[in-house]
């Protein structure tokens, strides 16, 4: 009997009519379709195209690439936006190259992307680390305090920039207009990391990066929008950026052989929000009303409520029916819907552009019927995060690898990262503690997915 493949996996998974919680943001539904570019998605073959005369190109645009970074920079309303076709990543790595020197220093959020420490390790970036606030009830992340970042700048006035995620991956967002000022203040750059909210400004303005004064604002149209998976913009959002700098080191991160499926994707994007944005955003956010008005009733079922919280993205904990993140995801999935994220004792389902009145009462009657069946009523106690504080060094130049359970008082020597979220538990340069090995243990007896460990348990850390 021959083993699946991803082909195969992709084609039963779809036969199955499933309900898409997570990314991406088009859900599969048939917007795309809806809004007359379905001639795009049945010649995707004969539009699978490389840099033929007429097709313009990425990394010079003078033509047809070039109009749709023009539609993009009016929708957002930015002085220039790039396309990326490496997703966020790419986008995130090179504004860390173009901005910060080799040994300089970088305020850096750290319940940041792993994408951006990759960007600290190759640019030989000295990390400044601001310890997001932590959510106890849910024992999750979230804002970047503005006190935090004063005081960090205070600390290291010689950085260069600041970085930082808004919204984080479960939807919290931090004081952007109050963190630029401080940056700005002081000379420094302000990259935000936005992959999550690439919506903002088209949802919910007030908390949209490109309104609130940072420097470069990057955007996984993808993972809420139409795109397609990969596809994302970096938007130049004032003149303190050097644009030739910032060209150069996409050029230089970004594929060389770029899609023009996924560029393609982009400009329909782009068009149909320009001209349908106002009808889809107000079906959108009847919907989480919809949502959350029904969801109020059910016995069991807390839903966080954050005063910075992007609404779209819902994270649901039933621990008090005696069900934690793990077992939720598991049952939902068996109805056949499919969050983005399990963190402890919350599953987060993100809402995206695509998701239909239908989907959301799928879920209300799933998750009416967990209530309503549980077996139990106390508390499942699973913080999601760690809140721990772990000790910075030099990064070591020189590696080995060692058991995991034998790590403790050593130096990192590659990111230990829980996928998903991707934000990592120890970062290279950082000690162990054993607090911090026992949580790592917990999440692979729990069947977590934990990038930087290997199949024997072992780590890299310094020599």
């Amino acid at each position: 009997m021959e083993k699946m493949t991803i082909a195969d996996f992709l084609i039963s998974h779809k036969i199955n009519n499933p309900v898409s919680f997570h990314m991406p943001g088009h859900k599969g539904n048939d917007h795309i379709r809806k809004y007359g570019y379905g001639e795009f998605l049945d010649n995707i073959l004969k539009c699978d195209i490389t840099e033929i005369e007429g097709a313009d190109n990425l990394f010079q645009p003078e033509g047809i690439i070039k109009n749709t970074m023009e539609s993009y920079r009016r929708l957002y309303g930015v002085p220039e936006t790039k396309l990326l076709i490496n997703g966020s990543s790419c986008g995130l790595i090179a504004s860390i190259l173009a901005t910060v020197k080799r040994g300089e220093k970088m305020i850096v959020a750290r319940n940041c992307h792993k994408s951006i420490f990759n960007g600290v390790l190759l640019g030989g970036v000295k990390p400044i680390y601001a310890k997001p606030e932590f959510i106890k009830e849910y024992g999750i992340s979230g804002e970047i305090s503005v006190d935090t970042i004063k005081k960090l700048i205070t600390m290291n006035p010689e950085a260069k920039a600041v970085i930082l995620p808004s919204p984080n991956y479960y939807g919290v967002c931090s004081d952007i207009k109050e963190i630029a000022r401080l940056a700005h203040e002081n000379n420094m750059l302000l990259i935000v990391d936005q992959a999550h909210g690439a919506h903002l400004k088209f949802y919910n303005e007030t908390k949209a990066a490109e309104t609130r004064g940072a420097d470069i604002v990057i955007n996984s149209t993808h993972k809420t929008l139409f795109s397609f998976t990969e596809s994302a913009i970096l938007n130049v959002c004032s003149k303190r950026v050097d644009i030739f700098e910032l060209e150069d080191r996409l050029q230089a991160i970004e594929s060389s052989s770029p899609s023009y499926l996924l560029m393609g994707s982009l400009d329909i994007n782009a068009k149909i929000l320009k001209k349908h944005a106002e009808e889809l955003i107000s079906e959108w956010k009847s919907n989480i009303e919809y949502f959350l008005k029904e969801a109020d009733g059910i016995e069991g079922l807390r839903i966080m409520k954050h005063p910075m919280l992007d609404e779209t993205k819902i994270n649901l904990d039933m621990s008090p029916c005696g069900l934690d993140g793990r077992e939720l995801e598991k049952r939902l999935m068996g109805k056949g819907i499919y969050p983005e994220l399990v963190s402890g004792n919350i599953v987060m389902c993100m809402t995206g552009i695509g998701n239909i009145r239908e989907d959301y009462t799928r879920l209300l009657n799933a998750l009416k019927e967990f209530s309503d069946s549980a077996e139990r009523r106390d508390l499942v106690n699973l913080p999601g995060e760690c809140d721990f504080n772990l000790t910075l060094k030099e990064i070591p130049k020189a590696k080995k690898r060692i058991k995991l359970s034998e790590g403790e008082g050593k130096i990192v020597a590659e990111s230990i990262i829980p996928y998903p979220p991707g934000i990592p538990i120890a970062c290279p340069g950082e000690i162990l503690t054993a607090e911090i090995i026992e949580y790592i243990k917990g999440l692979r007896e729990k069947g977590y997915k934990v990038i930087g460990i290997d199949v024997n348990e072992k780590i890299a850390v310094g020599k």
